[in-house]
């Protein structure tokens, strides 16, 4: 079972919380693609909330197509890889490209690229609730120690 704590500092309603830590668990390889989740009613009772709160998540990841769900059967994983048709991922592959490249033209390398981008994905992780604090914290001091000593000897 996974670890689920409630950020009760948040404006973001419980089930929300659920829904993005399920997403993070399904989209990251925790889950994988065909894998029954638990049951609505065994995960509320083993993170102690309300099965209506539960079930409010999951219908949200089905809705979303991370999940389907058969009465009496259960929830499953769908296999998000062959959702992505190919315009969605000449698009993806067009913004990430200008992206990288506009990166390039301030004068970064592809490894401070990927550090930005690492750094950004895990702060956007943050604010969603989908990792914890100190998780993110290592990711974006690495790529603020890189650019540091990039710029060390030019004097920026």
């Amino acid at each position: 079972m996974f670890s689920f704590e409630v950020d009760e500092s948040t404006d973001v309603p419980l089930w929300a919380q659920l829904r993005n830590r399920l997403a993070y668990l399904i989209t990251s390889g925790y889950y994988r693609p065909g894998e029954q989740l638990p049951t609505v009613r065994a995960l509320a009772s083993e993170i102690s909330i309300n099965y209506n709160t539960v079930n409010k998540a999951y219908l949200a990841l089905k809705s979303e197509g991370y999940i389907e769900s058969t009465r009496g059967r259960g929830a499953f994983v769908r296999d998000l890889a062959v959702e992505v048709d190919e315009e969605f991922s000449h698009e993806v592959d067009t913004i990430l490209g200008d992206c990288v490249s506009a990166c390039r033209d301030l004068g970064l390398t592809l490894d401070d690229v990927s550090r930005a981008m690492d750094a950004k994905i895990q702060q956007i992780k943050l604010d969603e609730g989908l990792v914890e604090p100190d998780a993110s914290r290592t990711t974006a001091r690495v790529f603020t120690i890189g650019m540091a000593s990039r710029n060390a000897g030019t004097g920026a």
